[in-house]
């Protein structure tokens, strides 16, 4: 089989203390929320020429389990508005992307169009908008729900959500801001468009008061592997973080949503599939595996059932299990649907107790994990893009800044010894980076398809 000709991208998960359960209690890790922080995350990744930097979003505190709240840093006790911090690190940043978490659940499309357009055109063309449904249910009390809205119907709005956001988006086109100072013309009212949308969830009139942004649109990253979350994915996103813990089952999904992207008209080329990545790296197999251990050892048992509850879907209360037994099995649930079923699978599978469970799921929360040296890793990475299970990863460092810098340090130059990684960034902007396209406004995509069917008329 001949080697791709495209290259690995990167996608840098930034994730409170650390990807790691109990990191925040580790010394190679950040155990605050300093601004300082955050400006280092960015900068280690730019100088490791990662595509994007990705800042997921906790819209609640998890209160439901109070003793282990009170002992993790994953309860979203302290966690700061993506794009309010994507402001600032655009600032502290030239080439990286800005990737920012925003629920279509429990925001309204014209808030988020603007913002994030406002974002691109402040990073020069950096911004992308990962569009999630919000799976958890602590987040509904604090937007007037007396229960969490139910999952296909989040679907439903999320997928008029995305629709409205994008033709915010396009309201105008690429030159109808003229600004000549001595006609004294600012714009021209023929090239804008107003949305007039009316459906099941808004009715939104539209224009946008932002221009068309330097991408055209910021990129739309989408992060569902249920059935419904694969069809959003296919038919609105150009990024798609998904979580899978092995090759088979990444390439049965780069697959199914490659072709779902076809069907829907779609380049699936312009379509990029980045799996979560939990990688811990030593410079020998034994370093890997202290390093892993040693994080290990600092699980509290409180805290790894609240994680592994919440990851089952909240349907059962373990406590009433034995910690040594078989995970019980799980009524399906209203809340991360494709999530359950990777912990359910990964438990029968591998016939796992409740505990042995947990301390699997504190690394990496089900994602692909690699525990080994330079080689291992960058080995794992290849046979997973040469495969075609991945175009790339979104990298999810088990300690902050430790496990970033280790895997900026060590594994970067060794990929790109392979010329599976960039050495320069390609461009300006994300899309430039990523290799997708620039999207036209509506008018000129009118333009281009009326001047396609002409010139095959011609022929």
């Amino acid at each position: 089989m001949s080697r791709r000709r495209d290259q690995i991208k990167l996608g840098a998960f930034l994730y409170l203390t650390g990807h790691h359960l109990a990191a925040w209690r580790h010394p190679d890790t950040w155990a605050g929320d300093k601004l300082e922080h955050y400006t280092e995350f960015a900068q280690i990744a730019e100088s490791a020429k990662f595509d994007a930097l990705f800042i997921a979003d906790i819209a609640a505190v998890r209160l439901d389990k109070p003793e282990a709240a009170a002992h993790s840093a994953h309860s979203g006790i302290a966690h700061f508005e993506p794009l309010t911090l994507l402001s600032v690190l655009a600032a502290v940043t030239n080439h990286i992307g800005l990737v920012g978490t925003a629920s279509t659940t429990f925001n309204d499309p014209y808030n988020v169009a603007r913002q994030f357009a406002s974002l691109d055109h402040i990073s020069g063309g950096r911004a992308g908008w990962n569009a999630v449904t919000s799976s958890d249910p602590n987040a509904a009390p604090n937007f007037g729900h007396a229960e969490h809205v139910k999952h296909a119907d989040r679907y439903r709005r999320a997928e008029e959500f995305s629709d409205v956001v994008l033709g915010l988006w396009d309201s105008f086109d690429d030159d109808a801001f003229v600004r000549d100072r001595k006609s004294g013309r600012y714009f021209d009212p023929s090239k804008f468009n107003t949305l007039d949308h009316k459906g099941e969830f808004f009715s939104v009139r539209g224009p946008l008061n932002v221009p068309r942004s330097p991408q055209g649109h910021p990129v739309v990253v989408q992060a569902g592997s249920s059935d419904a979350g694969r069809d959003l994915a296919a038919r609105t996103a150009e990024v798609v973080f998904t979580v899978q813990p092995n090759l088979e089952s990444a390439k049965k999904f780069y697959s199914d949503v490659k072709t779902r992207a076809a069907e829907f008209g779609r380049d699936p080329t312009q379509l990029k599939i980045l799996p979560g990545l939990f990688p811990v790296v030593g410079r020998s197999q034994a370093e890997a595996e202290a390093k892993l251990e040693e994080l290990q050892d600092l699980i509290q048992p409180v805290v790894g059932l609240g994680l592994l509850e919440g990851l089952a879907g909240r349907t059962v209360n373990l406590a009433d299990y034995p910690v040594d037994g078989p995970l019980p099995d799980l009524p399906p649930t209203n809340n991360q649907l494709s999530r359950q079923a990777v912990v359910l699978d990964l438990a029968r599978r591998e016939n796992l107790t409740i505990r042995q469970l947990y301390k699997r799921l504190a690394a990496s929360r089900g994602h692909m994990t690699v525990v080994g040296t330079v080689k291992q890793v960058a080995d794992e990475m290849e046979a997973w893009f040469e495969g075609y299970g991945a175009d790339g990863f979104n990298v999810m460092p088990p300690t902050i800044p430790g496990g970033l810098h280790d895997f900026a340090d060590l594994v970067i130059p060794e990929l790109q010894r392979r010329g599976l990684f960039r050495s320069s960034y390609e461009g300006k902007t994300l899309r430039e980076n990523l290799g997708i396209t620039n999207t036209l406004s509506g008018r000129a995509r009118s333009q281009y398809k009326a001047g396609s069917i002409e010139q095959k008329d011609a022929v």
